[in-house]
Protein backbone atom coordinates (compact mmCIF):
# COMPACT_ATOMS: atom_id res chain seq x y z
CA UNK A 1 0.00 0.00 0.00
CA UNK A 2 2.64 2.01 0.77
CA UNK A 3 4.85 1.56 -2.41
CA UNK A 4 1.46 2.32 -4.15
CA UNK A 5 1.33 6.08 -2.99
CA UNK A 6 4.76 6.94 -2.74
CA UNK A 7 4.46 5.39 -6.75
CA UNK A 8 1.63 8.22 -7.53
CA UNK A 9 3.01 11.03 -5.65
CA UNK A 10 6.40 10.67 -7.53
CA UNK A 11 4.26 10.22 -10.78
CA UNK A 12 2.67 13.39 -10.02
CA UNK A 13 5.55 15.20 -8.97
CA UNK A 14 6.82 14.22 -11.96
CA UNK A 15 3.94 15.29 -13.75
CA UNK A 16 3.31 18.82 -12.23
CA UNK A 17 7.36 18.67 -13.06
CA UNK A 18 7.41 18.03 -16.43
CA UNK A 19 4.24 20.47 -17.13
CA UNK A 20 5.92 23.63 -15.39
CA UNK A 21 9.01 23.19 -17.38
CA UNK A 22 6.97 22.94 -20.76
CA UNK A 23 5.09 26.11 -19.35
CA UNK A 24 8.20 28.17 -18.91
CA UNK A 25 10.11 27.00 -22.36
CA UNK A 26 6.98 28.66 -23.86
CA UNK A 27 5.98 31.54 -21.84
CA UNK A 28 7.15 34.99 -23.86
CA UNK A 29 11.18 35.75 -22.35
CA UNK A 30 10.37 39.04 -20.98
CA UNK A 31 8.25 36.77 -18.31
CA UNK A 32 10.23 34.15 -17.76
CA UNK A 33 11.59 33.75 -14.11
CA UNK A 34 15.23 33.42 -13.70
CA UNK A 35 17.37 30.00 -13.18
CA UNK A 36 17.65 28.89 -9.95
CA UNK A 37 13.58 29.02 -8.87
CA UNK A 38 10.88 26.56 -8.79
CA UNK A 39 7.83 26.42 -8.45
CA UNK A 40 6.08 26.37 -5.54
CA UNK A 41 2.38 26.78 -6.62
CA UNK A 42 0.29 26.91 -9.11
CA UNK A 43 -3.31 29.08 -8.74
CA UNK A 44 -5.99 30.35 -11.32
CA UNK A 45 -6.78 33.79 -10.35
CA UNK A 46 -10.75 34.37 -10.95
CA UNK A 47 -12.43 37.91 -10.33
CA UNK A 48 -12.65 41.71 -11.67
CA UNK A 49 -10.48 45.03 -12.30
CA UNK A 50 -12.12 48.25 -11.62
CA UNK A 51 -11.47 51.26 -13.86
CA UNK A 52 -12.56 54.81 -13.39
CA UNK A 53 -12.67 57.21 -16.15
CA UNK A 54 -10.58 60.48 -15.08
CA UNK A 55 -7.76 62.08 -16.17
CA UNK A 56 -4.37 60.47 -16.48
CA UNK A 57 -0.90 62.33 -15.97
CA UNK A 58 -0.69 63.10 -19.59
CA UNK A 59 -3.56 65.39 -19.21
CA UNK A 60 -6.58 63.32 -21.34
CA UNK A 61 -9.29 61.60 -19.99
CA UNK A 62 -9.18 57.41 -19.94
CA UNK A 63 -9.85 54.39 -18.27
CA UNK A 64 -7.33 54.18 -15.58
CA UNK A 65 -6.49 51.04 -13.61
CA UNK A 66 -7.96 51.28 -10.02
CA UNK A 67 -7.07 47.48 -8.60
CA UNK A 68 -7.68 43.86 -9.04
CA UNK A 69 -10.05 41.96 -6.62
CA UNK A 70 -9.93 37.70 -7.89
CA UNK A 71 -10.19 34.42 -5.89
CA UNK A 72 -7.10 32.09 -6.54
CA UNK A 73 -8.15 29.20 -6.75
CA UNK A 74 -6.12 25.65 -6.92
CA UNK A 75 -6.48 23.52 -9.98
CA UNK A 76 -9.04 21.84 -8.90
CA UNK A 77 -11.40 24.97 -8.31
CA UNK A 78 -10.73 25.24 -4.18
CA UNK A 79 -9.67 28.88 -3.22
CA UNK A 80 -6.17 28.68 -1.82
CA UNK A 81 -6.38 32.54 -1.50
CA UNK A 82 -6.54 35.85 -2.89
CA UNK A 83 -5.30 38.83 -4.83
CA UNK A 84 -6.32 42.55 -4.00
CA UNK A 85 -4.97 46.02 -4.01
CA UNK A 86 -3.52 48.52 -4.41
CA UNK A 87 -1.07 47.86 -3.82
CA UNK A 88 -1.26 44.46 -5.20
CA UNK A 89 -1.55 41.55 -2.87
CA UNK A 90 -1.61 38.02 -2.94
CA UNK A 91 -2.72 36.59 0.35
CA UNK A 92 -3.27 32.88 1.24
CA UNK A 93 -6.08 31.33 3.23
CA UNK A 94 -3.60 30.98 5.94
CA UNK A 95 -3.23 34.54 6.23
CA UNK A 96 0.20 34.64 4.78
CA UNK A 97 0.58 37.64 2.19
CA UNK A 98 3.21 39.34 -0.04
CA UNK A 99 3.33 42.29 -2.12
CA UNK A 100 5.96 42.70 -5.52
CA UNK A 101 7.35 44.95 -7.60
CA UNK A 102 6.77 44.53 -11.59
CA UNK A 103 9.95 43.59 -13.18
CA UNK A 104 8.14 42.96 -16.68
CA UNK A 105 4.91 42.54 -18.89
CA UNK A 106 4.34 40.71 -22.09
CA UNK A 107 1.15 41.38 -24.60
CA UNK A 108 -1.37 37.97 -24.71
CA UNK A 109 -3.31 39.02 -27.47
CA UNK A 110 -6.70 41.32 -28.15
CA UNK A 111 -8.86 41.95 -25.10
CA UNK A 112 -6.74 40.40 -22.78
CA UNK A 113 -4.35 41.87 -19.83
CA UNK A 114 -0.73 41.55 -20.20
CA UNK A 115 1.57 38.24 -19.00
CA UNK A 116 3.76 39.49 -16.32
CA UNK A 117 6.42 38.92 -13.98
CA UNK A 118 7.16 40.47 -10.41
CA UNK A 119 9.50 40.30 -8.21
CA UNK A 120 8.13 39.58 -4.22
CA UNK A 121 8.57 41.21 -1.62
CA UNK A 122 9.44 40.05 1.68
CA UNK A 123 6.47 37.67 3.00
CA UNK A 124 4.43 39.25 6.34
CA UNK A 125 3.30 36.34 8.25
CA UNK A 126 4.66 32.68 7.96
CA UNK A 127 2.50 30.01 5.21
CA UNK A 128 2.38 29.65 2.05
CA UNK A 129 3.83 32.60 0.67
CA UNK A 130 6.71 32.58 3.07
CA UNK A 131 9.94 32.64 0.67
CA UNK A 132 7.95 33.56 -2.33
CA UNK A 133 10.84 35.17 -5.00
CA UNK A 134 8.63 35.80 -8.30
CA UNK A 135 5.32 35.24 -9.73
CA UNK A 136 4.18 35.04 -12.82
CA UNK A 137 0.73 36.04 -14.35
CA UNK A 138 -0.01 33.96 -17.43
CA UNK A 139 -3.01 32.65 -19.54
CA UNK A 140 -5.42 35.63 -19.07
CA UNK A 141 -8.14 35.99 -20.45
CA UNK A 142 -9.78 39.25 -20.64
CA UNK A 143 -9.10 42.37 -17.87
CA UNK A 144 -8.69 45.45 -20.03
CA UNK A 145 -10.14 48.39 -19.78
CA UNK A 146 -13.90 49.40 -20.99
CA UNK A 147 -14.01 49.58 -24.75
CA UNK A 148 -16.53 52.40 -23.97
CA UNK A 149 -15.43 56.47 -24.49
CA UNK A 150 -14.37 57.87 -21.14
CA UNK A 151 -14.79 61.62 -21.33
CA UNK A 152 -16.53 64.54 -19.40
CA UNK A 153 -19.37 63.36 -19.38
CA UNK A 154 -18.79 60.42 -18.05
CA UNK A 155 -16.02 61.42 -15.76
CA UNK A 156 -15.88 59.85 -12.51
CA UNK A 157 -17.73 56.72 -14.33
CA UNK A 158 -16.70 53.20 -12.51
CA UNK A 159 -16.23 49.79 -14.96
CA UNK A 160 -15.51 46.21 -13.56
CA UNK A 161 -14.61 44.08 -15.76
CA UNK A 162 -13.96 40.09 -15.48
CA UNK A 163 -10.46 38.84 -15.92
CA UNK A 164 -8.78 35.36 -15.35
CA UNK A 165 -5.32 34.52 -15.44
CA UNK A 166 -3.01 31.42 -13.80
CA UNK A 167 -0.42 33.06 -11.18
CA UNK A 168 2.66 30.73 -10.71
CA UNK A 169 4.35 31.42 -7.34
CA UNK A 170 8.40 30.74 -7.25
CA UNK A 171 10.58 30.45 -4.59
CA UNK A 172 14.56 30.11 -4.90
CA UNK A 173 16.33 27.03 -4.72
Amino acid sequence: MTLHHLTRATLAATLIASFSHAALAETPADVQVPDGNSVALETVGVGAITYMCETRDDGSMGWVFKGPSAALNDRDGTQVGSYYGPPATWEALDGSKITATELSTSPNGDGNIPLQLVEANPAEGEGAMTGVSYIQRLETEGGVAPDVTCGADNEGAQAVVTYQADYIFWTAE
